[in-house]
């Protein structure tokens, strides 16, 4: 287990990203954080904050109470705020928000109307800051994390095959395009550190075919490996069948039955990594409490597919897997961006 101390070198690491952030002398700026949160990082923010010459203040809300009885992992959504008006008035005010929450706030029920406002806000994913500090701003990621989101905005079709049998289409059109490269300096506008990811969320009705998962797939909500195949049919956006006799498939089966929500079944988002920096063995290298697995989201190459809340189409739950997968082929419109694994320099 590593060491919860403060390290010069991650403070460092915490000023990078906010400059990155356009964070001048004398800003304010929020550190908003849960009484479960990650306090390492919560404090590495705020002594960044202050070497940078800026105002930090800090909002702390009591954690809540988990009101699903399942255990909930990795959504992206939290619910730490409570709808509780003086803090949404408080993010409100400020330029910059440091989210610290332990979900986070990038599907947060508040954070249209924090952003609507003209607020920024970094979501510092839950991990470890020895992870955070590999993955520190890169102008060349953005640079084509930006081309791919705008390739897929104006995506017709996503083609997804693999060796193993998946063979999954993807109607794209109206389908709405985000691409993280982990920092973010213009009002209204959030993104989370570590980045280097691009995702769709497609329309209703837009889904359909099957995706096979391989031992060494990944599932992130478990923070799991795989170590046996999982087959996934999907028809019209939600999963119809989960076949598999391992220990990864019976798992899932009984999570997503344990919402009672249909919901739970469909598809969240697709999209792929692009963090030449993030490595996939690395959810082996850390306590499960050390680490949310957004690293593994952002492996270069990997076909991120997720189930659960869908907002574009009219879709919630707090039921979510995150599925990265390793080895297949992510055509867009017949152009290949990944192949067999493998990121292809197609973004310029």
């Amino acid at each position: 287990m590593l060491a919860d101390r403060i390290e010069a070198k991650w403070i460092d690491a915490f000023c990078e990203i906010f400059e990155r952030c356009a964070v001048k002398p004398g800003d304010a700026a929020a550190i908003l954080s849960e009484t479960q949160s990650r306090e390492l990082n919560v404090h590495l923010a705020e002594l960044a904050l202050l070497r940078m010459g800026a105002r930090p203040f800090h909002i702390v809300v009591p954690s809540p109470r988990n009101r699903h009885g399942i255990p909930v992992r990795s959504t992206g959504a939290s619910e730490a705020i409570q709808r509780l008006g003086p803090v949404v008035t408080a993010l409100q005010q400020v330029g910059f928000v440091v989210d610290c929450t332990i979900e986070g706030l990038m599907h947060a029920a508040e954070t249209p109307e924090i952003l609507k406002a003209g607020a920024r806000i970094l979501v510092i994913s839950n991990e470890h800051p020895e992870a955070l500090e590999r993955m520190v701003p890169d102008l060349a990621l953005e640079k084509r994390v930006r081309a791919a989101a705008k390739m897929l905005r104006g995506t017709k079709r996503m083609h997804v095959t693999s060796k193993a049998g998946s063979d999954l289409s993807v109607d794209m059109t109206g389908a709405s395009t985000v691409g993280v490269w982990g920092w973010t300096d213009k009002p209204g506008t959030l993104a989370h550190w570590p980045g280097g990811i691009v995702v769709s969320f497609p329309k209703s009705g837009t889904i359909s075919g099957t995706l096979v998962m391989s031992p060494g797939d990944i599932n992130l909500t478990f923070k799991r490996y795989l170590t046996s195949p999982v087959k996934m049919t999907l028809k019209d956006d939600y999963v119809t069948e989960l076949e598999g006799d391992g220990t990864d498939a019976a798992m899932m089966r009984t999570y997503l039955a344990a919402w009672g929500d249909r919901e739970a079944y469909a598809v969240s988002h697709v999209g792929f990594g692009m963090n030449p920096g993030a490595r996939y063995e690395a959810l082996s290298m850390y306590d499960q409490r050390e680490t949310n697995g957004t690293e593994l989201r952002a492996v270069s190459g990997n076909f991120l597919f997720s189930t659960g809340a869908n907002e574009f189409a009219g879709r919630h739950t707090a039921g979510h897997f995150d599925l990265p997968m390793m080895g297949t082929t992510i055509e867009l419109d017949g152009v290949a961006v990944v192949r067999a694994g493998v990121l292809q320099d197609v973004f310029g």
